[in-house]
């Protein structure tokens, strides 16, 4: 990914108003875009945003150079981001654009593309759409200019899908859940899918005003959504982000449930009704207790890099269907092309109603180990991973744990920071090693 101007792993991501996410950068964007994917067949993209306030500025620039490119766009409105992935294969549309910085504050925000069979574009065409970026910016002929238009059923459509991924002769009647939308892109589906299956639903995060996105709510916030399920007594609480494409859970004792459980929970399912591909692909990041659980069920798990799209990249290599992250991205390619919130809650859900057992009961099957993290922050120029008493330190930690541990060190993607992990069969263990290898990360740095 090092290669690219604009591009980061999940897209384009910024400051509102600033170098990249404006209405002049947008414009141009949305015309190469246009350009690369012009031709390509229907000549139509889809665009959906989330609810911050900056959507409809960035939305109207995407048009405007869409246009300019010769491409129709069909107009989405605020929509989660697998959504749109699942619409853009269902109009069978060019590509499908995502106005959104998913868990940022409402200040941030972000483009990104799904390709024609909803999974995220390829390298070559982002690298494509860079270069077109360079070219001056030219309008088609009057007549060829894109027209754009209002989906207005959209909603109904993927509210449909959803309900479609829910076993038929199951029901949600008799469960009480308190769903957390973040003031985000999911407040006018997530209430509406579980009403429709039969549950009693207590909404919180379903009033977005442009500026409250992910603001004390959803799955980056827990405690709304914590505190509504103990004091409406409800079965659990479901908490998405403000893009709909990550979930956490609460269990009925007001326990939070994360990435790494919601996928062991799915995978024990799965495997039980005869129908694992393969095994479970998790990150670096995956807590130890995901792949002492699995092994016990004899599932093979893998690790990958942090993010959604590397979980993708091993899945898709392994012919394999299920994977996530411990913040709540969670993966079955069997229901959904991308990372789905609400159907990774359904399949919680029917986890629970074919084991017979509460949420409580069946996260207890995979036992999380208690994890560290220090981060220690090191100057340009300097590379302490490389040093021998660092690497030292990491030895000894290993040798201590053995097969009762783990210990990660690596540099932050994003800011000049060393990232100490450390997990162990008690918390006591875990801080000790952590502050050990830290010590001589700080000792390098100082």
């Amino acid at each position: 990914m090092s290669d690219r101007k604009y591009f980061g792993t999940d897209g384009i991501r910024g400051k509102v108003g600033e170098s990249l996410i404006n209405p002049e950068f947008v414009m141009k964007l949305g015309w190469a875009a246009g350009k690369v994917l012009a031709g390509h067949g229907t000549n139509k993209v889809l665009i959906g945003k989330d609810t911050r306030i900056s959507g409809y500025m960035l939305e109207s620039a995407l048009e405007a150079g869409l246009s300019a490119a010769g491409i129709s766009i069909g107009l989405l409105g605020p929509m989660p981001t697998p959504a749109i992935a699942y619409l853009t294969k269902t109009f069978r549309c060019e590509a499908g654009i995502v106005i959104s910085a998913s868990h940022n504050p409402f200040y941030d925000n972000g483009i990104k593309f799904f390709s024609a069979d909803g999974m995220k574009l390829d390298d070559d065409i982002e690298l494509a759409i860079e270069a077109q970026m360079d070219k001056p910016m030219e309008c088609v002929a009057s007549d060829k200019l894109g027209k754009a238009n209002r989906i207005n059923d959209a909603a109904g459509r993927y509210i449909e899908f959803c309900k479609g991924n829910f076993p038929s002769d199951l029901s949600l009647k008799g469960l009480k859940i308190v769903v957390d939308c973040a003031h985000g892109a999911t407040y006018h589906i997530a209430p509406n899918v579980l009403l429709e299956l039969g549950a009693e639903v207590i909404e919180i995060g379903t009033e977005p005003n442009g500026l409250n996105i992910n603001r004390k709510v959803g799955a980056t916030s827990m405690k709304a959504v914590t505190d509504s399920v103990i004091e409406n007594k409800a079965d659990l609480g479901f908490a998405l982000d403000g893009d709909g494409d990550r979930l956490m859970l609460v269990d009925h004792k007001g326990n939070v449930i994360d990435g790494d459980q919601i996928v062991y929970i799915i995978a024990r399912d799965v495997l039980k009704s005869g129908q694992l591909k393969g095994g479970v692909v998790g990150t670096v990041m995956s807590n130890l207790g995901l792949e002492v659980a699995l092994s016990a069920l004899g599932v093979p798990f893998v690790r990958s890099k942090v993010g959604d799209r590397y979980v993708m990249e091993l899945l898709q290599q392994k012919g394999w269907s299920i994977g996530g992250e411990s913040s709540g991205h969670v993966l079955n390619l069997a229901a959904a092309s991308t990372g789905d919130g609400i159907i990774a809650g359904l399949q919680v859900l029917t986890a629970m109603l074919r084991a017979n057992m509460t949420l409580h009961e069946l996260a207890r099957g995979m036992e999380k180990y208690p994890q560290t993290l220090i981060n220690v922050r090191f100057n340009d120029g300097q590379d302490p991973l490389a040093d021998a008493a660092v690497q030292q330190s990491v030895v000894d930690a290993e040798q201590n744990l053995a097969d009762k541990g783990r210990v990660l060190l690596r540099k932050s993607g994003t800011e000049p920071l060393i990232r100490v992990m450390v997990e162990a069969h008690d918390a006591l263990a875990s801080s000790k090693w952590a502050e050990h290898i830290a010590d001589a990360v700080r000792k390098v740095t100082e």
